[in-house]
Protein backbone atom coordinates (compact mmCIF):
# COMPACT_ATOMS: atom_id res chain seq x y z
CA UNK A 1 0.00 0.00 0.00
CA UNK A 2 0.77 3.31 -0.77
CA UNK A 3 -0.12 6.65 0.67
CA UNK A 4 -0.15 10.39 -0.29
CA UNK A 5 -0.94 13.52 2.35
CA UNK A 6 -3.85 15.68 1.05
CA UNK A 7 -3.86 17.46 3.85
CA UNK A 8 -2.44 20.42 5.25
CA UNK A 9 0.00 19.20 8.30
CA UNK A 10 -0.52 15.86 9.72
CA UNK A 11 0.90 14.56 12.99
CA UNK A 12 3.12 11.60 13.14
CA UNK A 13 2.98 9.74 16.12
CA UNK A 14 5.91 7.00 17.70
CA UNK A 15 3.04 4.59 18.31
CA UNK A 16 -0.71 3.73 17.10
CA UNK A 17 -2.42 5.96 18.87
CA UNK A 18 -3.42 9.59 19.15
CA UNK A 19 -2.60 9.94 22.46
CA UNK A 20 1.45 9.05 21.31
CA UNK A 21 4.08 11.43 21.34
CA UNK A 22 4.53 13.32 17.59
CA UNK A 23 7.49 12.63 16.34
CA UNK A 24 7.13 14.81 13.14
CA UNK A 25 4.50 15.75 10.81
CA UNK A 26 3.60 15.14 6.62
CA UNK A 27 2.97 18.24 4.96
CA UNK A 28 0.18 18.09 1.98
CA UNK A 29 2.22 16.43 -0.79
CA UNK A 30 4.59 14.14 0.66
CA UNK A 31 3.96 10.42 -0.11
CA UNK A 32 5.06 7.24 1.51
CA UNK A 33 4.60 3.06 1.65
CA UNK A 34 2.71 1.87 4.00
CA UNK A 35 4.32 -0.66 5.89
CA UNK A 36 1.91 -2.30 8.71
CA UNK A 37 -1.38 -1.98 10.15
CA UNK A 38 -3.28 -1.75 13.56
CA UNK A 39 -6.49 -1.02 13.79
CA UNK A 40 -7.11 2.53 12.57
CA UNK A 41 -3.89 2.91 12.17
CA UNK A 42 -0.87 2.59 9.85
CA UNK A 43 3.30 2.61 10.06
CA UNK A 44 4.42 4.47 6.70
CA UNK A 45 7.69 5.38 5.60
CA UNK A 46 8.16 8.63 4.21
CA UNK A 47 9.57 8.10 0.97
CA UNK A 48 11.12 12.26 1.32
CA UNK A 49 13.76 11.17 4.06
CA UNK A 50 13.11 7.34 4.96
CA UNK A 51 11.08 8.34 8.42
CA UNK A 52 8.79 5.93 10.06
CA UNK A 53 5.91 6.64 11.78
CA UNK A 54 2.54 6.41 12.71
CA UNK A 55 -0.10 8.06 10.90
CA UNK A 56 -4.15 7.96 11.06
CA UNK A 57 -5.62 6.13 8.03
CA UNK A 58 -8.07 8.82 7.71
CA UNK A 59 -5.59 11.76 7.51
CA UNK A 60 -4.32 10.27 3.67
CA UNK A 61 -5.30 9.66 0.67
CA UNK A 62 -4.43 5.87 -1.05
CA UNK A 63 -2.17 6.16 -4.04
CA UNK A 64 -1.29 2.64 -6.49
CA UNK A 65 1.91 1.91 -7.03
CA UNK A 66 2.18 3.44 -10.56
CA UNK A 67 1.61 7.00 -8.51
CA UNK A 68 3.76 6.13 -5.96
CA UNK A 69 6.71 5.78 -8.72
CA UNK A 70 5.91 8.97 -10.59
CA UNK A 71 6.00 10.87 -7.49
CA UNK A 72 9.59 9.35 -6.60
CA UNK A 73 10.31 10.56 -10.23
CA UNK A 74 8.81 14.08 -10.35
CA UNK A 75 10.73 17.22 -9.62
CA UNK A 76 10.63 18.57 -6.26
CA UNK A 77 8.30 21.89 -6.65
CA UNK A 78 7.30 23.57 -2.76
CA UNK A 79 4.95 26.23 -1.72
CA UNK A 80 6.77 29.36 -1.09
CA UNK A 81 4.80 31.38 1.15
CA UNK A 82 4.11 30.77 4.75
CA UNK A 83 0.18 29.94 4.30
CA UNK A 84 -1.36 29.33 0.72
CA UNK A 85 -4.92 28.53 -0.53
CA UNK A 86 -4.98 25.15 -2.09
CA UNK A 87 -8.14 24.22 -3.91
CA UNK A 88 -9.20 21.03 -4.60
CA UNK A 89 -10.78 21.55 -7.75
CA UNK A 90 -12.06 17.66 -7.79
CA UNK A 91 -13.81 18.26 -4.68
CA UNK A 92 -15.05 22.08 -4.99
CA UNK A 93 -13.33 23.13 -1.77
CA UNK A 94 -10.53 24.64 -0.44
CA UNK A 95 -7.86 24.43 2.06
CA UNK A 96 -4.43 26.00 3.72
CA UNK A 97 -0.97 24.65 2.99
CA UNK A 98 2.41 25.98 4.29
CA UNK A 99 5.86 26.95 3.70
CA UNK A 100 7.60 23.68 1.89
CA UNK A 101 4.45 21.78 0.84
CA UNK A 102 4.96 19.38 -1.73
CA UNK A 103 3.07 20.67 -5.19
CA UNK A 104 4.01 17.53 -7.57
CA UNK A 105 3.54 17.70 -11.32
CA UNK A 106 2.52 21.22 -11.32
CA UNK A 107 1.99 23.35 -13.97
CA UNK A 108 0.58 26.70 -14.23
CA UNK A 109 -0.72 26.46 -10.98
CA UNK A 110 -2.89 23.16 -11.42
CA UNK A 111 -1.78 20.00 -10.67
CA UNK A 112 -3.35 16.28 -10.20
CA UNK A 113 -2.66 12.93 -8.11
CA UNK A 114 -4.76 10.54 -9.44
CA UNK A 115 -8.53 11.57 -9.16
CA UNK A 116 -8.18 14.67 -6.90
CA UNK A 117 -7.03 17.76 -9.24
CA UNK A 118 -5.27 21.20 -7.21
CA UNK A 119 -4.93 24.64 -7.95
CA UNK A 120 -2.58 26.39 -6.13
CA UNK A 121 -2.54 30.00 -5.39
CA UNK A 122 0.14 31.73 -4.92
CA UNK A 123 3.96 31.13 -5.47
CA UNK A 124 6.06 28.08 -5.83
CA UNK A 125 9.54 27.48 -5.68
CA UNK A 126 11.84 24.39 -7.10
CA UNK A 127 15.50 22.91 -6.49
CA UNK A 128 15.84 23.16 -10.22
CA UNK A 129 16.78 26.46 -9.74
CA UNK A 130 20.60 27.78 -9.96
CA UNK A 131 21.69 26.96 -6.17
CA UNK A 132 23.18 29.99 -3.93
CA UNK A 133 24.26 29.31 -0.52
CA UNK A 134 23.09 33.06 0.82
CA UNK A 135 19.72 31.39 -0.05
CA UNK A 136 19.26 28.94 2.74
CA UNK A 137 19.92 32.01 5.28
CA UNK A 138 16.99 34.13 3.79
CA UNK A 139 14.38 31.13 3.61
CA UNK A 140 15.41 29.92 7.52
CA UNK A 141 14.40 34.37 7.97
CA UNK A 142 10.83 32.93 6.68
CA UNK A 143 10.37 30.88 9.68
CA UNK A 144 11.34 33.75 12.80
CA UNK A 145 9.30 33.56 15.34
CA UNK A 146 7.42 30.57 14.93
CA UNK A 147 6.74 28.79 18.23
CA UNK A 148 8.47 26.04 19.03
CA UNK A 149 6.79 22.03 18.93
CA UNK A 150 7.81 19.14 18.63
CA UNK A 151 8.18 17.13 15.90
CA UNK A 152 6.97 20.21 14.04
CA UNK A 153 7.60 21.18 10.79
CA UNK A 154 5.50 24.14 9.89
CA UNK A 155 5.39 27.63 10.45
CA UNK A 156 3.21 27.13 13.04
CA UNK A 157 5.45 25.27 14.93
CA UNK A 158 8.64 23.64 14.23
CA UNK A 159 11.50 21.84 15.88
CA UNK A 160 15.22 22.10 15.46
CA UNK A 161 15.83 19.78 12.75
CA UNK A 162 12.49 20.51 11.52
CA UNK A 163 13.33 24.33 10.64
CA UNK A 164 16.81 22.91 8.80
CA UNK A 165 15.27 19.87 6.98
CA UNK A 166 12.35 22.47 5.69
CA UNK A 167 15.17 25.11 5.38
CA UNK A 168 17.39 22.71 2.57
CA UNK A 169 14.27 21.32 1.08
CA UNK A 170 13.22 24.82 -0.03
CA UNK A 171 16.78 25.17 -1.60
CA UNK A 172 16.47 21.79 -3.21
CA UNK A 173 18.77 20.06 -0.68
CA UNK A 174 17.45 16.54 0.94
CA UNK A 175 18.10 16.06 4.75
CA UNK A 176 17.43 13.43 6.88
CA UNK A 177 14.68 14.79 9.73
CA UNK A 178 16.36 14.46 13.09
CA UNK A 179 19.15 16.54 14.42
CA UNK A 180 21.88 13.19 14.91
CA UNK A 181 20.86 12.36 11.65
CA UNK A 182 21.86 15.28 9.95
CA UNK A 183 25.03 15.46 11.77
CA UNK A 184 26.15 12.77 9.92
CA UNK A 185 26.39 13.81 6.54
CA UNK A 186 28.73 16.29 5.24
CA UNK A 187 32.20 17.60 5.61
CA UNK A 188 33.20 18.39 9.56
CA UNK A 189 34.78 22.07 9.69
CA UNK A 190 37.51 22.60 12.52
CA UNK A 191 36.61 26.07 13.68
CA UNK A 192 33.82 28.31 14.14
CA UNK A 193 35.83 31.06 12.31
CA UNK A 194 35.13 28.44 9.27
CA UNK A 195 31.57 28.36 9.13
CA UNK A 196 29.60 30.43 6.48
CA UNK A 197 25.94 31.46 6.35
CA UNK A 198 24.26 28.36 5.14
CA UNK A 199 26.24 25.97 7.51
CA UNK A 200 25.13 23.87 10.23
CA UNK A 201 26.06 24.12 13.42
CA UNK A 202 25.63 20.84 16.25
CA UNK A 203 25.05 21.05 20.07
CA UNK A 204 24.76 17.92 22.39
CA UNK A 205 24.00 16.96 25.87
CA UNK A 206 25.86 16.33 29.19
CA UNK A 207 25.63 12.11 27.71
CA UNK A 208 27.17 13.87 24.48
CA UNK A 209 23.90 12.95 22.15
CA UNK A 210 23.29 15.40 19.57
CA UNK A 211 20.62 17.28 20.90
CA UNK A 212 19.88 20.90 18.64
CA UNK A 213 20.54 21.87 15.33
CA UNK A 214 20.71 25.68 13.61
CA UNK A 215 21.33 27.44 10.74
CA UNK A 216 24.71 29.57 10.94
CA UNK A 217 24.34 33.61 9.62
CA UNK A 218 26.93 35.96 9.41
CA UNK A 219 28.50 38.03 12.53
CA UNK A 220 28.83 34.64 14.49
CA UNK A 221 24.77 34.23 14.62
CA UNK A 222 22.76 31.41 14.59
CA UNK A 223 19.24 31.37 13.77
CA UNK A 224 17.21 28.08 15.75
CA UNK A 225 14.03 26.62 16.85
CA UNK A 226 13.98 27.23 20.72
CA UNK A 227 11.15 28.43 22.27
CA UNK A 228 10.43 30.35 18.95
CA UNK A 229 12.98 30.52 15.47
CA UNK A 230 15.14 33.02 17.00
CA UNK A 231 18.51 34.65 16.02
CA UNK A 232 20.83 34.43 18.47
CA UNK A 233 25.09 34.44 19.12
CA UNK A 234 27.04 31.59 18.87
CA UNK A 235 30.94 30.82 19.18
CA UNK A 236 32.83 27.79 20.16
CA UNK A 237 31.28 27.24 23.72
CA UNK A 238 27.93 27.23 22.12
CA UNK A 239 24.89 29.49 21.71
CA UNK A 240 24.60 32.36 23.68
CA UNK A 241 21.32 33.92 24.88
CA UNK A 242 20.96 37.43 25.16
CA UNK A 243 18.34 37.99 27.25
CA UNK A 244 18.58 35.68 29.40
CA UNK A 245 22.82 36.50 29.72
CA UNK A 246 23.58 32.53 29.37
CA UNK A 247 24.46 29.71 27.13
CA UNK A 248 21.83 27.51 26.38
CA UNK A 249 23.32 25.00 24.03
CA UNK A 250 26.84 23.67 24.12
CA UNK A 251 28.95 23.28 20.57
CA UNK A 252 29.56 20.02 19.52
CA UNK A 253 30.41 20.02 15.81
CA UNK A 254 29.72 22.47 12.38
CA UNK A 255 29.07 21.08 8.99
CA UNK A 256 29.20 21.97 5.66
CA UNK A 257 26.45 20.02 3.69
CA UNK A 258 26.86 21.87 0.33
Amino acid sequence: MYGFCNLSVVPCRAEASDKSEMTSQLLFGDFFEVLEKEGAWHKIKIDYDGYECWVDEKQYMLISKETYEKLQSAPMVCSNELIQVLSNTSHENIFPVVLGSSMPFISNGEFAVEDNSFALDGDIITGELPYKKEGLVNTALQYLNAPYLWGGKSPLGIDCSGLTQLVYKLNGIKLPRDAWQQAEIGETLSFVEEAEPGDLAFFDNKEGHIVHVGVVMQDNKIIHASGKVRIDSFDHQGIFKSDTNTYSHTLRLLKRIV
